[in-house]
């Protein structure tokens, strides 16, 4: 049994990672200075909710390590004090990578898709009753914690983030994994807070092609030139698996992917999903998953929580939730909604939220993402932009970006939800997509109740 102490607790990963380790008998104990829901209520739950703020003295020398959350800043108290002992310290997916690295560990990377490829392995190996170790960063039904460290199992199923792996550990997530199978989903700039260009950003992703084992796997989407030019110049010896968008039609509401099986009726939709589908099948082949025995279980795939979540539905109208903050994210969810509903009262609703939506010299990236709707709106909060040191921003400025005239900018939840209920009639849809919480807009006055 190990004492752990996790710096920044509330993640999505490090809250989940906290529940594994307490549910291992581990003595756990964390800190953080927001903590918001879901991760609040579950860690309540467990017993292992602290108060809210940074506290020394919570930094003993009896810790057998430090797991640093990369929402903890270099001068955090409790690191400078965990620093001073001398105790190990470990960023998450360091510790992930040492716990596992005997294991067989496939990777998810990619800018966007991976969550829900990672989500579709771990959905269609559940149903097939075949249990793996994982992390994956969204709640899936049927799944009480979404990180499992069971030291007798072969494979680790990682959902792998290009993003930096904590404020003393500048590289990216994924180089810690080193993975015998691995996937890329696409590559689209973004986090231009950390990579200020294209160039850096793309390099995260050459570098993860090299990390993988000799004699691994790489599935890649081939329909993504960029990434087919980095897959291509990798020096090591991998075995290469290209996919691309599968066939598929929309019937009576339904999509149907056409296969070699036989058509197969699926409850998601859009084109980024089928693709998504594609990459999960190829990785579930390399772990003895017959086809057959894929499409069968993918059949009943809803999706991972806000990856185009259906949150509401009555009548004719229809709310889904979405994640979906990089460009390359929004226009492909807009698109598959769009697809999906050709003929409703469609409207879009994005949050500025994180660093490089806010950020003036990213914004130009979104043009022309939300033109498939028929209304488009934006929220974002003025004190976050001044939080993250960020120019203010000006409605002329947005509407010139997102190359939209009539794109509707609201500063204030209230006034975004009285703007969303004038729009959201009946045979509407409506399409929320944030890394955040739309200020903490109340979904239930929006549905009428």
């Amino acid at each position: 049994m190990l004492k752990i102490h996790l710096i920044a607790i509330g993640g999505a990963a490090m809250h989940n990672l906290a529940l594994e380790l307490a549910h291992q008998g581990h003595r756990v104990s964390g800190s953080d200075d927001q903590i918001f829901e879901p991760s609040k209520s579950r860690l309540e739950r467990a017993g292992l909710l602290p108060t809210n703020g940074w506290n020394a003295d919570k930094i003993s020398a009896d810790l057998d390590v430090v797991v640093l959350g990369m929402h903890a800043h270099a001068d955090n108290p409790e690191l400078k004090r965990a620093l001073e002992l001398g105790l190990k310290v470990q960023s998450y997916p360091e510790f992930i990578y040492e716990r596992n690295k005997s294991k067989t560990r496939i990777v998810v990377a990619g800018s966007h898709g991976k969550t829900s490829i990672t989500s579709m392995i771990l959905h269609v190996l559940n149903e097939l009753k075949q249990e793996v170790n994982y992390l994956v960063g969204a709640q899936l039904p049927g799944f009480d914690r979404m990180v499992k460290l069971d030291e007798s199992l072969e494979f680790m199923v990682i959902e792998g983030d290009e993003y930096l792996s904590s404020t003393l550990d500048r590289r990216s997530k994924f180089l810690w994994y080193k993975p015998n199978i691995a996937i890329i989903s696409g590559i689209e700039w973004d986090h231009a807070n950390v990579f200020p260009d294209r160039n850096e950003y793309y390099l995260q992703f050459e570098k993860f092609v090299e990390s993988i084992m000799p004699g691994g796997s790489l599935a890649y989407f081939e329909e993504d030139e960029r990434l087919k030019e980095i897959v291509l110049r990798c020096s090591k010896e991998i075995r290469l698996f290209p996919y691309a968008t599968p066939q598929y039609r929309i019937e009576q509401s339904e999509v149907i992917l056409e296969t070699h099986e036989g058509e197969v009726a699926l409850r998601v939709f859009g084109r980024h999903n089928l693709q998504n589908l594609e990459a999960a099948r190829l990785i579930c082949n390399q772990l003895g998953v017959m086809d057959s025995d894929f499409y069968s279980a993918i059949s009943s795939f809803e999706g991972a929580s806000r990856r185009l979540e259906k949150v509401y539905e009555e009548g004719g109208k229809c709310i889904y939730r979405d994640f979906a903050h990089a460009p390359s994210k929004v226009k492909a969810t807009i698109s598959a909604v769009r697809e999906f509903h050709p003929y409703k009262n469609f409207i879009a609703c994005f949050e500025l939220h994180t660093f490089s939506s806010l950020s003036k010299s990213f914004l130009p990236q979104y043009q022309d993402s939300m033109n498939l709707a028929d209304h488009a709106l934006i929220y974002f909060n003025p004190a976050e932009v001044e939080r993250k040191r960020l120019p203010a921003l000006e409605m002329a400025e947005l509407k010139q970006y997102f190359n939209r005239t009539d794109l509707k900018i609201f500063m204030e939840k209230q006034a975004l939800l009285d703007g969303l209920k004038a729009l959201f009639s009946d045979d509407s849809i409506l399409l929320l997509m944030s890394s955040g919480q739309f200020g903490g807009i109340n979904l239930e006055e929006l549905k009428g109740k």
